[in-house]
């Protein structure tokens, strides 16, 4: 028996960063719920989508290994797919300028929209650690990784007791000097170079930050986003019939509500999951 159809809710274009697929912290099933609620016609993935640095054989549950297989499931079907690079990912770089049907795989990505210039790159070019201590910035990505799996930990005692859940990472953002510090300079810093380009906005990743705001200086002005992360935030950026908006899950009744019925009822196997992968690919 056929399952009816759900309208899907259209976007002109949806930007998505830092998801971390093969991470612990990576909330791919309400990806996954997100995906399958929109019908993008551009979908930009701006960096860090696979964790290559956290990537364990023994840790990639079915639900990371399905947002893959729809992700490859839309480029069957034509809808424009941007894959951007980021330093999780890294590993990809050697393979940039790819591509196959509507994907491409890119470092960053200039586009045009009604008339004024989109810059949209991940933005760990930005980050003095990756650029002359990549080993720390390593070991940093997995203590967020430990901070993360202890703050589910602690979580999950709160919300058994009744009480309101809360992110460590986001009150040490929020809290400490540096960190505002650095978050204030990234964004500075992108959109400074920005404007000198005489680019409408610009577009980044890498800080885990959403955020959308215009940014001035002595040459000019330029609307600075960051499409956050799938890690704490659930958040995208989103651009519809001349209006862009952050987007975040949990604010997103439509979205919430695609309980994705048929995982459970006939949910594949990962064996059955990846040979269909396959299939796509040899398909196309």
């Amino acid at each position: 028996m056929k399952r009816p159809s759900i309208p899907k809710r259209p976007v002109d274009l949806v930007i998505i960063s830092d998801v971390h697929l093969g991470a612990f912290g990576c909330h791919a099933r309400e990806l996954l719920q997100y995906l399958r609620s929109i019908k993008p016609k551009t979908l930009i993935l701006n960096g860090d989508i696979i964790d290559i640095w956290q990537f364990r054989k023994r840790y990639f549950p079915k639900s990371h290994l399905m947002v893959i297989r729809y992700l490859t499931g839309l480029i069957t079907k034509n809808t424009k797919v941007y894959y951007i690079t980021g330093n999780h990912d890294e590993l990809m770089r050697k393979f940039v300028k790819f591509n196959i049907g509507a994907f491409k795989l890119v470092n960053k990505l200039l586009i045009e929209i009604e008339g004024k210039k989109a810059w949209i790159f991940h933005g760990d070019v930005f980050d003095i650690t990756m650029q002359h201590s990549k080993w720390l910035a390593k070991f940093g990505s997995l203590g967020y990784d430990l901070l993360i799996l202890l703050n589910s930990f602690v979580n999950f005692i709160l919300t058994s007791c009744g009480q309101q859940k809360i992110s460590f990472s986001k009150r040490i953002k929020h809290s400490v000097k540096r960190a505002v510090s650095f978050i204030n300079k990234f964004e500075e810093t992108a959109a400074g170079i920005a404007i000198s380009k005489g680019y409408s906005y610009v577009i980044c990743g890498h800080i885990h930050q959403p955020e959308m705001r215009t940014v001035s200086n002595a040459q000019g002005s330029v609307i600075y986003m960051n499409s956050g992360d799938w890690v704490e935030n659930l958040s995208a950026i989103e651009y519809h019939e001349g209006r862009w908006k952050i987007y975040n899950f949990r604010e997103d009744l439509f979205a919430q509500a695609y309980a994705l019925a048929s995982e459970k009822a006939d949910s594949p196997s990962h064996k059955e999951t990846f040979e269909e992968l396959l299939k796509e690919f040899e398909m196309h």
